[in-house]
């Protein structure tokens, strides 16, 4: 196919990929996409342009030529999902098609015995839960917007929660991955087996790169079994004596599998109490989840703490409504932000934000700020923690989902580590022609 500039008719565009998909409604028109879904996309787009079209591929092989064709014509891609995370990462520059692997979402093998699936990266993260608990199994991640995130998107993004507390991160669940190369070609790594490590590093670079190094297409999973019982305990109170226990519980031989510290604002906003919180979740067997429990709870007790303990549907729908608590926006204006800080000076950052989580081992957490000045003054914060402003190491503060006008002021990853060119050097050999999700990462990749 002869080579085109990225402004050509957009029709031609559409009837160029509609061939490839074939089937009605494949192709989309970008009038025609549905309002939602218009603003959602806009939400991941620098202002200026606006993609031709949205393609569905049904198909690895169909996704592969879609991708070659557009790498043929230097036509950029926004890679998603369905679309729950678009709004995340930088803002993309000079896209000329969103491709989506909504409809490449079939299961390819749940191989019980080994504790292992395999899954099309379109499929929804509640559709392959719900298939994994007939056999008792679950996959032990706990991303945002659970119900409508694929299981792509979830890794694109390198989206965990709480859960990484017992069971690590996204790229300690993932054991093999397929990918489509920016040239169309489609590529593999790892396997189906726990304990094959090829490829490692490979998925290691997938998983977070936000689209920009691959178009994920299908991935493999080690799986864990669900526990007989679940239990949470929830402590308030003063921020230093919440620090005290979060200290003890970290040192301690107790094995919660969730184990957060909750800022004043989201405290009082679940009808939990006032101050500073501590959440930790157990599960095991019944006499396990019964000891852990009562153990945090005397922790609590002894440091002059308010404590509670929930279970079954009490449990599901706190940790629910904290879920929904810590992602919802009450304006436009808000910003989230996902921070990384030594776990040792957590309280002291949720002590001067009205919303936040902040994991008590990884340090990893969610906030809510208010304006970029805010976002600012955070990472000043984090950037000081240990005492000594020449030291850049001590946490990060990343931009998710924000105002358009704020992502264009300043830098959405506020990157201050010395691997950029290491990373520039990587987009040059996956992606030469920067046709995939350019401008989302960091540096501007």
């Amino acid at each position: 196919m002869k080579a085109m500039s990225n402004d050509r008719p957009q029709a031609v565009c559409a009837s160029d990929f509609a061939s490839i998909v074939g089937e009605e409604n494949a192709v989309c028109l970008w009038e025609n996409i549905e309002l939602n879904q218009q603003k959602r996309i806009q939400q991941a787009v620098a202002s200026g342009k606006l993609p031709s079209c949205i393609v569905y591929p049904r198909t690895q092989e169909q996704l592969a030529t879609v991708i070659a064709t557009a790498h043929t014509n230097n036509w950029r891609v926004l890679p998603c999902g369905s679309g729950s995370k678009l709004n995340w990462g930088g803002l993309a520059k000079g896209i000329d098609v969103v491709v989506s692997t909504e409809r490449i979402n079939q299961l390819i093998e749940h191989a019980v015995g080994d504790l292992t699936v395999t899954v099309e990266a379109g499929m929804k993260f509640c559709d392959l839960q719900a298939l994994l608990a007939k056999s008792r199994q679950f996959l032990a991640l706990d991303p945002t917007a659970p119900e409508s995130a694929t299981i792509g998107g979830i890794v694109a993004t390198g989206d965990t929660g709480s859960l990484r507390q017992r069971y690590g991160s996204v790229r300690d669940q993932l054991l093999g991955i397929t990918f489509v190369r920016a040239d169309g070609q489609i590529a593999k790594a790892g396997g189906r087996v726990v304990k094959n490590v090829a490829g490692y590093d490979l998925m290691k670079l997938l998983t977070g790169c936000y689209g920009t190094l691959g178009f994920i297409s299908q991935l493999t999973f080690r799986l864990y079994p669900l526990s007989e019982t679940s239990g949470t305990v929830v402590l308030t109170g003063k921020a230093e004596t919440i620090s005290q226990a979060a200290d003890i519980l970290r040192g301690s031989a107790l094995t919660p599998v969730q184990a957060d510290l909750l800022s004043t604002k989201l405290v009082s906003s679940l009808g939990l109490g006032e101050g500073l919180g501590l959440i930790a979740r157990f599960q095991s067997i019944s006499e396990s989840v019964k000891e852990q429990s009562n153990r945090v709870l005397e922790v609590g007790q002894k440091l002059g703490l308010d404590g509670a303990i929930f279970a079954d549907g009490d449990e599901a729908n706190l940790w629910q409504r904290l879920q929904e608590r810590i992602h919802s926006t009450a304006t436009e204006s808000v910003i989230t932000c996902k921070i990384g800080v030594l776990p040792t000076v957590a309280v002291e950052i949720l002590t001067q934000v009205e919303l936040g989580l902040i994991h008590i081992s990884s340090g990893l957490g969610l906030l809510q700020l208010e304006s970029k000045n805010q976002v600012l003054k955070v990472r000043d914060e984090l950037r000081s923690a240990t005492g000594d402003r020449t030291q850049a190491h001590s946490g990060f503060l990343t931009i998710l989902s924000a105002p358009m006008a704020v992502k264009e002021q300043i830098d959405v990853w506020g990157y201050t580590g010395n691997g950029l060119p290491l990373m520039r050097l990587l987009k040059e050999q996956f992606d030469s022609k920067n046709i995939l999700s350019p401008g989302r990462f960091v540096g501007g990749i």
